[in-house]
């Protein structure tokens, strides 16, 4: 029996999701369900899936790591597009300040919100980072995470943005999870810059972003473009630079205000844009033209108490839709899968298999990864969740825990929950 070789017979279905680019509208509720699956990866690679029967007819057990989910449902490994999930420090006063009803404005005035973060990530070693990014990756993967996206940003300096890189980088090549890295440079106004946003977006431009790309240590360059943040002419003149050096394109778009950030994100070709509760509907209707997948983040906004995000007509309007956990110190502070789903049906009225789709295929679309992972398809990476239910839909319906009892990936089996004494036993 080679290594990266598994047999997964008898389940009650296999939930496939298969496609290799972003589903839109009507497509994203088509899962393509296997009843009584079964699926054949080979050193690593999806190799046949189809009816038990058939597949046991053509392929022998004994060459295999052979598990039997009877009764249980299959489905790709989740892709979490957007997350924060290295940074030094913790903001928990701040929520409780949120709580008792303090504006955010209140709370940067009293040094709190990123600023706060930054101060703290600046001071963290990277062995810091990289033990409690470690921490962090092992409870995305218990929740059926196999890909995830990690953004910098919380250093607002080259030094530290390129030591949260250098730890992602570091982390991606020790953990079975594949990290995606984001160079989010331009997250935020550092102090020494306050006033002087151009001269900034110029440093960012001319110090830091040249020695992320030389160290490749990026695959994508994001912004926060926001009012008071970074306006859409510094935002494009970022971007339009790090398209030029070779970088895939993400924005942080209308979160607060409409600003037209989802404009731009078409008008650039953006991979993605994030948030976009306050989107416009012409804005959405060019990231749909565009092929700009729209990355929502309930977590954020229920954290906040934010209106949600016009999820349902983003996909009435043929816009594919992702869902990520914006996991990070301050606004949403969760790597919960189960409550993204939960947050998503419930309250942003989109059908449990849109969400599905939007966390395993247009998640991966979102990282520029749907040809490899998101989906149950022949040669795609052997990245795999099996739940402890037979159905796909228990996942909303045990509201925010998780039925992920097994998770595959590159064909070899990181977690089990069955396993006595252990949960991680990558």
């Amino acid at each position: 029996m080679k290594k990266g070789n598994i047999l997964i017979k008898n389940a009650s279905e296999v939930v496939t999701c298969s496609g290799f680019k972003a589903k839109a509208g009507k497509e994203m509720s088509d899962l393509k369900i296997i009843p009584d699956g079964a699926v054949v990866i080979e050193e690593g690679i999806i190799k046949a899936l189809g009816e038990s029967d058939r597949i046991l007819e053509t392929f022998e057990e004994e060459d295999y790591q052979v598990i039997d989910a009877s009764g249980k449902s299959v489905l790709p490994g989740f892709v979490d597009s957007h997350t924060h999930f290295v940074f030094g420090g913790y903001r928990a006063e701040e929520f409780c300040w949120r709580l008792s009803g303090i504006s955010y404005m209140d709370i940067m005035q009293r040094g709190g919100g990123i600023i706060n973060t930054v101060k703290a990530t600046r001071a963290a070693s990277k062995k810091e980072l990289y033990d409690s990014g470690m921490k962090r990756l092992d409870s995305m993967l218990a929740l059926g995470v196999t890909t995830v996206e990690g953004k910098s940003g919380y250093g607002l300096d080259c030094e530290t943005e390129i030591k949260q890189l250098e730890v992602m980088n570091e982390l991606d090549r020790a953990h079975p999870i594949d990290v995606v890295k984001t160079f989010l440079g331009a997250h935020a106004i550092p102090k020494e810059y306050e006033g002087e946003e151009d001269k900034f977006v110029d440093y960012i431009i001319t110090e830091v972003l040249p020695v992320v790309v030389e160290k490749k240590l990026a695959e994508f360059c994001d912004v926060f473009c926001e009012k008071n943040v970074f306006s859409i002419e510094q935002s494009k003149k970022l971007l339009l630079k790090a398209k030029e050096m070779g970088l895939g394109l993400k924005l942080h778009a209308d979160e607060i205000v409409q600003l037209g950030g989802a404009e731009l994100a078409a008008e650039l070709g953006a991979v993605s844009a994030d948030h976009l509760l306050q989107a416009s509907e012409r804005g959405i209707k060019e990231m749909a033209r565009a092929g700009v997948v729209a990355a929502l983040l309930p977590g954020t906004a229920f954290s906040l108490k934010e209106p949600y995000p016009k999820a349902k007509y983003m996909i009435d309007k043929q816009c594919a839709v992702a869902l990520a956990t914006d996991m990070n110190p301050g606004s949403c502070f969760t790597e919960s899968i189960p409550l993204i789903f939960a947050l998503a049906t419930i309250y942003m009225n989109i059908s449990v298999e849109e969400a599905v789709s939007a966390l395993t295929i247009n998640g991966a679309a979102a990282l520029n990864r749907a040809e490899i992972v998101g989906s149950i398809d022949i040669g795609k990476k052997g990245d795999i969740s099996i739940l402890e239910f037979p159905s796909y839909k228990y996942i909303p319906y045990h509201l925010g825990v998780s039925c992920v009892e097994k998770v595959i990936k590159n064909g070899r089996i990181v977690f089990d929950r069955e396993r006595k004494g252990e949960k991680i036993c990558w």
